[in-house]
């Protein structure tokens, strides 16, 4: 099993940026020249749609500014350049949005992961903010499905007194991946950088507040919604399947964390992929499943909203975004 980790210099950067080491947020990096700009606020924070009966809103918690050379880990360097520079994409920087979904079917009001909340980075954490922005009261949401425990997905689930951010939610997380984080020693068995990670994860699980329920592959969460064992990005990863009216869509949370490189160049892996070998036949499997039947995707990382298809192209895959309609 081929193990991949963040390098120590590039989790100490973004450790320097999180809020827990009360430094002052960075200005907005230079090496976003090659994007397109906006003013801050200038552009909606959600986007909802239809998936037959089921109601779906994307709602974002921001976005992180990592580094770049994360990606494409077991890969030329100098290739993974060249791709992205054909992408119209820094270099330098992965800025990187953060796409949560509200699933509204039946009685179910399910969110999936519970974001960054105001201990990670300061360009993320804005997820409550964006729910009332959406016309969504958290109080409503009945359902909580964490796919994995990284700190963009899980460290938001407290609140400013280490309680359950949606006390009233029923919380839901894999099994496999609950065991991981909750191991004896694990914080004394990881690399230095590696600690705060485990700790957060630990304090995220063992929250005051929140009523768990651990599942397994193919488990029900509520009618028409289901997870499924996605592991690679970490051991017990999961992703969020909906089905309504003869039709689906996988939230696919990290298991593909780059709408182009991880179609494209599904080989290729990152940083932040704790099994290289595991993410990239879970990877395969999914893009298969997608273009093979049909299914719509959501990309956790993807370009805001983060929904589409995949389509088959050779051995590779293409995300091909959804259509915005009106």
């Amino acid at each position: 099993m081929s193990i991949f980790r963040p390098s120590r210099r590039d989790l100490l950067n973004i450790a320097a940026l999180s809020p827990a080491l009360a430094l002052p947020a960075l200005a907005a990096s230079p090496a976003r020249a090659q994007t397109l700009g906006a003013p801050a606020g200038a552009n909606p924070a959600h986007f909802r749609f239809q998936l037959g009966e089921a109601v779906l809103t994307v709602v974002s918690d921001g976005h992180l500014e990592i580094p770049a050379n994360g990606l494409g880990v077991n890969a030329d360097p100098e290739e993974v350049k060249a791709f992205l520079e054909s992408y119209f994409l820094s270099t330098e920087t992965n800025y990187s949005h953060t796409n949560h979904l509200v699933i509204e079917l039946g009685e179910a009001k399910v969110l999936v992961d519970v974001g960054s909340g105001n201990r990670f980075l300061p360009t993320a954490g804005k997820l409550m903010e964006n729910l009332g922005a959406a016309g969504i009261d958290a109080s409503e949401i009945t359902h909580v499905v964490i796919t994995h425990a990284h700190p963009d997905h899980v460290w938001g689930i407290r609140d400013d007194f280490d309680e359950a951010i949606l006390p009233d939610a029923q919380f839901f997380i894999g099994g496999t991946e609950r065991d991981f984080w909750l191991q004896d020693g694990l914080v004394n068995s990881v690399p230095t950088e590696m600690q705060q990670f485990v700790v957060g994860a630990v304090n995220s699980l063992n929250v005051d507040g929140a009523e768990w329920t651990v599942v397994g592959d193919e488990a029900d969460i509520a009618p028409g919604i289901r997870v499924i064992d996605t592991p690679g990005h970490t051991i017990g990863h999961m992703s969020v399947v909906i089905e309504s009216g003869g039709k689906q869509l996988i939230a696919l949370g990290d298991s593909m964390n780059h709408a182009w490189m991880s179609t494209v160049r599904p080989e290729w892996v990152s940083n932040f992929d704790m099994d290289g070998e595991q993410t990239v036949a879970t990877r395969k499997r999914l893009l298969d499943m997608a273009a093979t039947d049909r299914m719509a995707v959501l990309g956790y990382h993807f370009p805001f909203p983060g929904v589409g298809h995949i389509a088959a192209e050779g051995d590779a895959y293409r995300f091909v975004p959804a259509l915005w309609q009106w």
